[in-house]
């Protein structure tokens, strides 16, 4: 299936979720400065590993980084 990811359409395996999408991506599921949105709703982390997504979502995923 396929979703647009932070603006760039992606592939994903049907059934995906969120901690399976962040996986994919290298992000630490402890990874702390990380938020996800999904079709413009941020997902709690305590729920990123029951959050499936669907054929077209739009899911923006977040880091914050340090910088001065």
């Amino acid at each position: 299936m396929r979703i647009v990811l932070n603006g760039t359409p992606t592939a994903v395996a049907d059934g995906a979720t969120v901690r399976s999408l962040l996986d994919g991506l290298d992000v630490p599921g402890g990874a702390r400065g990380v938020a996800v949105a999904v079709d413009a709703a941020v997902v709690p982390r305590g729920e990123w590993d029951t959050t499936t997504l669907d054929d077209g979502a739009q899911v923006e995923v977040l880091r914050a980084i340090q910088g001065g």
